[in-house]
């Protein structure tokens, strides 16, 4: 349930404060800071958050109100960890974005969001591991973060759409002034990859319409690549598609619904973005039909007749949506989870024992999922596996039952089950009306009753299971390799009396010889009054450095490189123009920490044949001869696959002796799996056409 605003002040004895939801972050509403991240997320919560009674795991909290459409009221959640006290003080979002040579900051910012069914709670100790909230968030106090979570109504929220919940992030990154924001976009509908499905039709994926970009692909994959890929998808001409489908069983049905959207469009759908483009844009069924039905003259007697035959053939489609249900097992077999698959499967079980005992208590009706959700866990303690098994459970089939789920007429999520030899037999009519070959006027499916049936029969057969075509196949799995976006929030220089630079530490010559050679990361914010001297920069420069990261608790700064001869007490106005980057030389950095970059401390070695030098958040393995680091996919290595208890690389195999010809295990060619570092996107030698065309 929603918490009531009047609820709301009882519970916290205090008049909150209430921001409308839709408003909430806009410019000037309700703060406008020009600071730094470090220092506008402390005038936020100072202004906009009231401080929560408790702790989780000795981690303060603010609560934020924000009222929903005057019928209910949000809570957003601000948690900040610190980092000297925190069991896991290194970020696995950042090594996996390529932030790893990031020094470690001393605070984290999680901003969240939890699950309808949780507003009127409090936060448990697992808050920050549970992957249902509807916002996650995570920022560090350097302004670098990762939207980790969005979930909307498909996800599990009854209230909230992500579309609202993307723009609310959206502007509270704007407003509080964060510099880089990543996301990892595994996010899928209906089966399929949306950043596959948005690419081709957008160019971008569903978080490129709030500016999220390219940051870093996986195996090897890089902008050039990806970009290169979603143009040779994309442009794909329909006519050639068709053509290429001539021989194939799905032509007549791909050139049904090419045809079909092509009358409806009033512009030309000449490529496969178009169409899917146009597609996409068509809400709901009841849109179509409402075309297709409109009278335009008197009707015929063959237009009489066409209400009649289409009806018919509804039934057939009513029939192959039963059809279409697929077998829990099947749909585990394609998901990426840490459970393993039995864990999924008994949790199936008992989701579907709730709802038969349930069924059998009141005889109709389904069970709403948080219901639902109540009952499996009086069997399963792990909340984020129901939720996880929950989230893909719709049109499924667990045993001799069918488990669906909808919006009733609430607008609530519902769960029902059926009886599988209810919902798949059918009627001897039914059947036969399905089975008999249908006229060559009209398709087997009538196209437009289901867009997106449409479009995941597109999707599957154009950008799946093109007919022979390497090129296409290797663009696809490029798109598919590109997983981490992000938005860069360019920097603004606000027409006011303070000069901002962005200063960047180098070691004094005493600590040269430990400093690490990676990329130096990028420098930090520093303000200071217009006519501020070089000594008043330095104590600026001191005390943001200090206050950020962990290594310059004791920073000493000793020069301003980009000054010259410049002396303490000279004025920067007129030396410096504000914005400038500028080198600061130091001491006191302590380079021995344990937590000094993000990455962690281990110096493990990234050298993939796929070209990665570094992680990627993929799945790899090492060799136990050279400690080399690559990708179980590039040797061989199914992701449902274990890893061998003793694993060589080929390179090793080699150095030890000749490969034995005979071996059922050799490789064909080791030299193929050891393409040097300036590969753009390994592959085995038959592809290597396709990399050009992808370069």
């Amino acid at each position: 349930m929603p918490i009531p605003i009047l609820e709301t002040c009882r519970k916290r004895k205090r008049r909150p404060k209430l921001f409308g939801l839709h408003s909430f972050a806009e410019p000037g509403c309700p703060i406008n800071p020009t600071g730094p991240f470090r220092d506008n997320i402390r005038f936020f919560l100072k202004q906009c958050a009231e401080p929560e009674d408790y702790r989780v795991r000795g981690m303060p909290i603010w609560c934020t109100l924000l009222v929903h459409d005057k019928s209910c009221v949000v809570p957003l959640y601000t948690i900040e960890e610190d980092v000297n006290h925190s069991l896991n003080p290194f970020c696995d979002h950042c090594r996996c974005t390529g932030w790893s040579n990031h020094f470690v900051s001393k605070r984290k910012y999680h901003i969240v969001i939890p699950n309808d069914r949780d507003w009127n709670k409090p936060l448990e100790d697992g808050v920050l591991n549970i992957h249902s909230h509807l916002l996650h968030g995570l920022i560090h106090c350097n302004g670098f973060g990762h939207l980790l979570c969005i979930n909307g109504i498909e996800g599990g929220s009854r209230y909230l759409f992500g579309r609202e919940i993307m723009d609310l992030w959206d502007r509270i990154c704007e407003i509080l002034r964060a510099r880089k924001i990543s996301v990892e976009d595994v996010s899928k509908k209906h089966g399929m990859d949306l950043r596959l499905l948005h690419g081709v039709a957008y160019g971008h994926t569903w978080f490129g319409r709030w500016g999220y970009k390219f940051c870093r692909g996986s195996y090897g994959v890089l902008e050039q690549n990806y970009g290169r890929a979603i143009e040779i998808l994309s442009s794909q001409e329909l006519d050639k598609i068709i053509q290429d489908f001539s021989d194939r069983e799905q032509c007549r049905q791909i050139k049904c619904m090419v045809q079909h959207y092509r009358d409806l469009s009033e512009s030309q759908l000449v490529t496969i973005r178009d169409l899917f483009k146009f597609m996409l844009t068509i809400k709901s069924c009841s849109d179509v039909q409402k075309k297709l039905d409109t009278p335009t003259t008197a009707p015929s007697a063959s237009t009489h007749k066409n209400p009649i035959r289409i009806s018919l053939y509804k039934k057939a489609i009513s029939k192959e949506k039963y059809l279409r249900c697929k077998r829990f097992t099947s749909v585990i077999a394609h998901m990426d989870s840490r459970w393993p698959v039995k864990r999924l499967e008994y949790a199936a079980e008992v989701i579907v024992d709730a709802l038969k005992e349930h069924k059998s208590e009141f005889g109709h009706g389904g069970m709403t999922r948080q219901d639902l959700r109540d009952a499996a866990r009086m069997h399963i303690g792990d909340t984020g596996l129901l939720d996880y098994v929950l989230k893909s459970m719709n049109n499924v089939i667990v045993g001799c039952h069918i488990v669906r789920r909808g919006i009733n007429t609430s607008r609530i999520l519902e769960y029902t089950i059926e009886d599988a030899d209810n919902g798949i037999k059918g009627t001897e009519a039914e059947q036969e009306i399905h089975q008999k070959p249908l006229p060559d006027a009209l398709p087997a499916l009538v196209p437009g009753t289901d867009v997106y049936n449409d479009v995941v029969y597109l999707y599957n057969n154009i950008l799946l299971n093109y007919p022979e075509s390497e090129l296409l196949e290797l663009a696809t799995q490029a798109v598919l390799d590109s997983k981490h976006f992000v938005k860069d929030q360019p920097f603004r220089d606000e027409d006011d009396q303070l000069l901002r630079f962005f200063c960047q530490v180098m070691p004094s010559l005493f600590d040269a010889e430990n400093i690490l050679t990676e990329k130096s990361p990028a420098g930090e914010l520093v303000m200071v009054p217009l006519h501020a001297t070089v000594f008043d920069l330095k104590q600026a420069v001191e005390k943001a450095l200090r206050d950020t990261y962990c290594i310059m608790d004791k920073l000493v700064v000793t020069e301003i490189v980009d000054l010259g001869e410049m002396e303490d007490r000279d004025v920067l106005f007129g030396a410096l123009e504000s914005g400038a980057e500028i080198l600061v030389r130091g001491s006191g950095i302590d380079l021995e920490s344990n937590i000094r970059h993000e990455g962690g401390a281990d110096n493990w070695i990234v050298r993939c044949e796929c070209g990665a030098q570094d992680d990627d958040g993929e799945r790899m393995v090492a060799c136990d001869i050279c400690e080399v680091w690559q990708h179980t996919r590039c040797c061989g290595l199914e992701d449902s696959e274990a890893v061998l208890p003793l694993f060589v690389c080929p390179g090793c195999c080699n150095s030890l002796g000749p490969p034995m010809s005979d071996s059922p295990l050799a490789f064909q060619n080791s030299d193929d799996l050891l393409l040097d570092s300036a590969t753009l996107y390994g592959m085995d030698s038959e592809y290597d056409n396709c990399i050009g065309l992808l370069s």
